[in-house]
């Protein structure tokens, strides 16, 4: 066997095995919320991908939520400057902008008590949590202000 060959199959399979070992879903951050099992700023997996419900998967264990009691569903974004990166590495940062994406969830629980759960996402996965939840749910997405609407429809 060439050495070009066994090269190709090693990385077909690091590839195959990566893609297989993914979680699904997108990493999130809690921020804060009505659930006390839950700690403030820690992370989680929202997988949106089943049929009747969504689910966070954390440390303290997964959160799910039907689809259907979802009744509010709210984006929003908070911007800050660079100020310390601006001192310590270049003034330059202080022209740049770091946007941070929040989605405020609320929902009735299998108790019926009404419950929020706010979360942060990445930049490159805000607007396919927006549609996602947005087609699932059936709930429009509420926006707080024109900035957060220009960044959540693209």
């Amino acid at each position: 066997m060439s050495r070009k060959f066994m090269l190709l199959v090693a990385l077909c399979f690091l590839l195959t095995r990566a893609a297989v070992g993914a979680e699904p879903g997108v990493k999130t951050e809690f921020i804060g919320g009505t659930l006390s099992s839950v700690a403030a700023k820690s992370t989680a997996r929202l997988d949106y991908s089943g049929a009747d419900e969504m689910v966070f998967r954390c440390a303290s264990g997964d959160i799910r939520v039907a689809y259907r009691k979802v009744n509010t569903l709210e984006y929003g974004q908070t911007v800050s400057r660079r100020y310390a990166a601006a001192v310590l590495v270049s003034p330059l940062l202080l022209l740049s902008k770091a946007r941070k994406h929040f989605v405020t969830l609320g929902y009735v629980d299998a108790e019926g008590q009404q419950q929020v759960v706010v979360f942060r996402v990445e930049k490159g996965d805000i607007r396919s949590v927006l549609v996602g939840l947005e087609a699932r749910t059936g709930r429009r997405v509420e926006y707080q202000d024109d900035e957060a609407r220009k960044a959540g429809k693209g």
